[in-house]
């Protein structure tokens, strides 16, 4: 390893950061992490936060659990490498896919396919619902239905069903054939309404028509995520994603829920979809599945998909689509490692209380702060606070403002995440309800920097 008057010589000057302006990078080098411990990082010149991001919605069982490391460190030695695709396949693959499908069970999924990743897996699952009607005799149903603020990450199937347009504008046109319904966004809607029963009433209306305009015969899948996080944290009324699902079934569309930040207990349940009562027909996941300690993710696949591709006798069931690192044996004893221990620790239990915590703190700061225009959560690990100029108007907040609030509230002790005029948490699913003080605290000074 360099000496840290090298990595600093050289920050930002050789790697473009995702997310983010390479000229902005080389004018501010990013924050160098060097270690971390349980829920806290510290970087290259020592200064200690917890980190109120859990890396990226993702660091679920802190940065310090052995099982998980150990078990990666034994399948480096044993066998560091082998291609799932099909003929071959390794005992780690088969115990993770058994795991894997033993949790989501009660969900109703019976299958697993591994990728390397979230995008990779939300555009599996879009490939496979084509590839399922095309099965069943209706190859028109080419069509995507997907909610405004929602995010499915970064491959052009992802990008196409994604609802916010900061990602996709620069690299238009995109997948043809996926439309955009309303976003269950109480603070800010086309319908002008902030009850949330009577919003998710309107978004199913909206679907409806939506689906008479297109044509049921034309739409393959809605996907949305149970709660919308990179969007801003924006939790749906209780009634909203079962409303969805009941219009998918009666017009023979299949619904996708994206797990990708919601799976493995960051709501409170083990499954964002089994928190609202429903069983969608695919799952997209990644993140927790690992607590990203290895790159891993799996699209989900219920038994009514399943049966159409096993029952084929035409051969057109062949699934032509995979990663080199799909069932990639060191990720895969991750998983089964990673699996077991957020059972064992019960950390959706741990999410529901401190979540709780999180979000009364956050509505305690809105009574102090005026730039709080709206704070979301209360349901798990995942908090949104929407950050403005003017509260009557609800006038966004102004990035260089916003930088001012994230850098203060780094040195009174916790990193936080921002979207825009949002601060967004989503901080370890094993953090202890001191760590939550301390991110309370140091966003109100944060805040209070401004």
């Amino acid at each position: 390893m360099k000496d840290d008057n090298f990595i600093k010589e050289n920050n930002a000057k050789h790697l473009w950061h995702p997310m983010g302006h390479p000229a902005d990078s080389l004018a501010n080098p990013p924050k160098v992490i060097v270690s971390a411990q349980n829920s806290s990082i510290k970087d290259l010149d020592g200064h200690e936060t917890v980190d109120a991001v859990g890396g990226l919605w993702c660091v679920n069982l802190g940065y310090s659990n052995d099982a998980v490391k150990e078990a990666i460190s034994h399948q480096l030695y044993d066998l560091p490498y082998y291609s799932s695709f099909a003929g071959s396949t390794n005992p780690s693959a088969i115990e993770a896919s058994y795991a894997v499908r033993e949790m989501f069970e009660e969900d109703g999924m019976s299958r697993v396919f591994f990728t390397s990743g979230g995008s990779d897996s939300v555009e599996t699952a879009l490939r496979l619902a084509r590839q399922y009607h095309r099965l069943r005799g209706e190859p028109n149903r080419t069509k995507f239905m997907s909610l405004k603020k929602g995010y499915h990450g970064t491959h052009f199937g992802g990008a196409s069903v994604n609802g916010n347009n900061r990602f996709r504008i620069s690299y238009e046109p995109l997948l043809a054939g996926c439309f955009h319904l309303p976003s269950p966004y109480t603070y800010r809607n086309p319908f002008n309404e902030t009850d949330p029963a009577i919003l998710a009433q309107n978004i199913a209306a909206s679907f409806e028509d939506e689906i008479a305009f297109q044509g049921s015969g034309s739409i393959a899948a809605f996907i949305m995520e149970p709660i919308q996080g990179a969007g801003g944290v924006i939790l749906p009324d209780a009634t909203f994603m079962g409303l969805m699902r009941d219009i998918c079934d009666r017009h023979g569309i299949l619904m996708i829920s994206d797990e990708v930040i919601t799976g493995f207990g960051r709501t409170g349940s083990w499954s964002g979809a089994r928190h609202f009562g429903v069983k969608p027909d695919m799952m997209t996941m990644a993140k927790g599945i690992t607590s990203a300690y290895f790159p891993v993710g799996a699209a989900l696949i219920a038994d009514k998909v399943a049966d159409v591709f096993e029952n084929d006798t035409t051969g057109e069931g062949a699934i032509f689509h995979g990663y080199t690192y799909s069932a990639h044996p060191v990720g895969a004893a991750a998983v089964v490692a990673c699996l077991s221990e957020i059972q064992r620790l019960d950390t959706k239990s741990n999410a529901a209380a401190r979540g709780k915590q999180l979000y009364e703190g956050m509505l305690r700061l809105k009574e102090k702060y005026d730039v709080i225009g709206d704070v979301r959560g209360g349901r798990g690990l995942m908090t949104g606070v929407e950050i403005v100029s003017d509260r009557a108007s609800k006038t966004p907040m102004g990035t260089p403002t916003m930088k001012k609030i994230h850098q203060a509230t780094y040195e009174a002790g916790a990193m936080v995440r921002l979207g825009m005029h949002n601060v967004l948490m989503s901080p370890p699913l094993v953090i202890t309800e001191a760590e939550v003080d301390q991110i309370i605290s140091a966003l109100d000074a944060g805040l209070g920097a401004i």
